[in-house]
């Protein structure tokens, strides 16, 4: 008889272990599950909640990550528009001064008085002289006398000295220039009255201060705009320029904006 077939003549029963396990299985779901499996479901609960603290702070870094970027790119923003203000103002500058290089390279430089001319002396009037005839060439006087050209000479000379009278009566020419001066602060702390009264009470002779205002430049600061009227051969610009900035607690520069002649 070979082993297989004794095998199957034994009562052996070969699927016991499966019963086993279903039997386990239905007397846990009874009486509830055993400890070891409540350990590990606990052990799989707090793996979990880690899991969930970490993914949480993860968003919060994120989140707090996301709001320092927009503060600095709010931040880069406002600096942005305050360079292209800065800017703005420089080139204004700039082109105020072209300007005003253009305008003084224009303006001719003050013309000499033309001497007048003297007034043209009457040749004396050549006397005809009748030719009669004889023989006596002595009588005919083709050039005119004596007396003729001291009379000629006498109206020359009065001529020319009512001439010296007249332009020792007429007043000098005096060329004078308009001149719009700004005249920057230091900050915005500095009291512009008190600026503008040491601007003042700059005199000189040919010096004659006008109208002023307050213009602004920017960041709360102002600026001095103020007009003169100079005799040019006794008062410039440097000269001007060189005394206001003598008041160093309150000027910090000084600048010509507009130049005319008048």
């Amino acid at each position: 008889m070979s082993g297989l077939q004794c095998l199957a003549s034994e009562n052996i029963w070969f699927d016991k272990h499966s019963y086993d396990e279903a039997e386990k299985r239905f007397y846990e779901g009874i009486n509830g599950p055993s400890p070891q499996q409540q350990q590990v479901k606990a052990t799989l609960q707090q793996a979990k909640g880690r899991q969930q603290k970490r993914q949480h702070r993860n968003s919060s870094s994120h989140a707090g990550g996301d709001q320092e970027l927009v503060s600095r790119m709010k931040s880069l923003e406002l600096e942005n528009q305050t360079l292209h203000k800065v800017v703005e103002e420089m080139r204004a500058a700039l082109l105020k001064l072209e300007t005003r290089v253009a305008v003084l390279e224009k303006t001719p430089a003050p013309a000499a008085i033309p001497c007048a001319k003297a007034a043209p002396v009457q040749a004396a009037p050549v006397k005809q002289v009748k030719v009669e005839n004889g023989d006596d060439d002595d009588d005919i006087d083709l050039f005119g006398s004596d007396e003729e050209d001291e009379e000629a000479e006498r109206l020359k000379q009065e001529r020319l000295d009512a001439y010296a009278a007249k332009k020792a009566k007429k007043p000098a020419i005096i060329a004078k220039s308009s001149i719009l001066l700004d005249v920057k602060p230091w900050d915005d702390e500095t009291d512009m009255v008190k600026l503008e009264e040491c601007v003042r009470s700059v005199q000189m002779d040919g010096l004659l201060w006008g109208a002023s205002k307050l213009v602004p430049v920017g960041y709360g600061i102002k600026k001095l705009q103020i007009s003169c009227v100079v005799e040019d051969d006794k008062v410039g610009t440097d000269i001007l320029e060189e005394e206001i900035t003598k008041f160093e607690d309150f000027v910090q520069s000084v600048d010509v904006a507009a130049f005319n002649k008048i």
